[in-house]
């Protein structure tokens, strides 16, 4: 059963309803002595309870989404070669070797019936894949959307751009494809011909949960910005028809941050992004601690501002969007510091929503424009 999803908010609430219903029922009826009686009456108290706090705890995580399968909330991790993919069915284009290492990470069960088999050439696809980086040794649960266009013979030579696609912090990747719907709202501006065909790879930056990475290559630590500059985009172009530059990165919040340090640091592939409530600083606290290992110079190259301040501007694009309803308007602040920071050859285009807040409503609601923006700029 997932951690995510109803069939566990199901059955947690049954369990607390009956465990409540039973605690009623049996108050009156405990036998045996005095202190027998007083030990099963705070069982069946302490079960009740216990049940009602499972629930809740798993509504707020279904809702907030800090953990996305049992194996991050156990500390267990899942190993794989380069791509692993989770379906049986063989995608044209895809890897022809020898197969691959069976690994799958149970977060994204089911996700492949997006669509069916008759329905990519109209709807495309969305498929789990298990990301192992070649130079990191880090590994990742993703999930990759085909357009449409990738399965019409028209295109059958064609190699697409990428697009890396981060959740926040600590992030979900089902909830890309669920709640912020990227496959439908990209397939709906395919379709007004607003934007050209993009392969999304959806994916947490975290990488090394429960820490919050900030995708950063940790001195003797988990290699991050490795991960997500490197080897993602060369595992996916080696198994898909993906072009191996001209790529672009967008998320939110924290998946917004690590959009513009990967336009910033690695312009060679990434030469687009879109930061939708993202942050332009480095951050440090419980969730980081010390990820520079005290060195205020990896510090600073991590910092996307003091890039901006300190080192020649790489030729690339930025969407910028943040609410007016950011916590004290500080989002505001520093994106608006941020863009001023701005200068050629590189370029911002920002948006501001009016009373947006840091949450999934104001990201939605700039996410049609966020896509055609990539679009226009990765198909230059």
């Amino acid at each position: 059963m997932p951690l995510l999803g109803w069939p566990l908010l199901v059955t947690l609430g049954v369990a607390t309803v009956g465990c409540t219903s039973l605690t009623l029922l049996l108050w009156s009826r405990v036998h045996g002595p005095r202190t027998a009686q007083v030990g099963q009456r705070i069982g069946l108290v302490v079960a009740g309870q216990l049940a009602a706090v499972l629930f809740v705890a798993a509504a707020l995580n279904d809702y907030g989404y800090f953990y996305g399968s049992w194996s991050e909330l156990l500390g267990t991790s899942v190993s794989g070669s380069a791509v692993v993919h989770a379906a049986a069915t063989h995608v044209a284009g895809h890897h022809t070797g020898p197969p691959r290492a069976a690994s799958f990470d149970p977060s994204l069960a089911g996700i492949d019936s997006w669509s069916t088999p008759a329905q990519w050439s109209t709807r495309g696809r969305v498929e789990a894949l298990t990301l192992v980086g070649a130079h990191s040794g880090l590994s990742e649960a993703a999930a990759v959307y085909l357009p449409p266009q990738y399965f019409q013979k028209a295109y059958s030579r064609k190699r697409f751009p990428g697009v890396e696609v981060m959740t926040g912090y600590p992030g979900a990747t089902r909830e890309l494809v669920s709640r912020m719907q990227y496959p439908q709202v990209l397939q709906s501006q395919l379709d007004a011909h607003l934007a050209k065909p993009m392969v999304l790879v959806m994916l947490r930056p975290t990488a090394a949960p429960p820490r919050d990475t900030e995708c950063t290559d940790v001195p003797a630590g988990p290699q991050v910005l490795t991960f997500l500059g490197e080897d993602v985009p060369r595992a996916i172009s080696q198994d898909l028809r993906v072009s191996p530059v001209g790529w672009g990165a967008m998320g939110d919040s924290t998946g917004g941050y690590c959009a513009a340090k990967l336009v910033l640091t690695h312009s060679s592939v990434f030469t687009s992004g879109a930061s939708l409530s993202g942050y332009y600083h480095t951050l440090e606290d419980d969730t980081t601690g010390d990820l520079w290992g005290g060195s205020a110079v990896l510090r600073d190259l991590n910092d996307p501002e003091w890039l901006l301040r300190h080192q020649p501007a790489p030729p690339v694009s930025l969407f910028a969007s943040i609410g007016t309803g950011e916590v004290s308007g500080t989002g505001l602040r520093d994106t608006r510091r941020f863009v001023a920071l701005v200068h050629a050859p590189m370029s911002v285009t920002t948006e501001v929503v009016p009373d947006g807040g840091h949450n999934f409503r104001a990201w939605s609601a700039v996410l049609p424009r966020a896509l055609d923006f990539l679009s226009a700029h990765l198909s230059r």
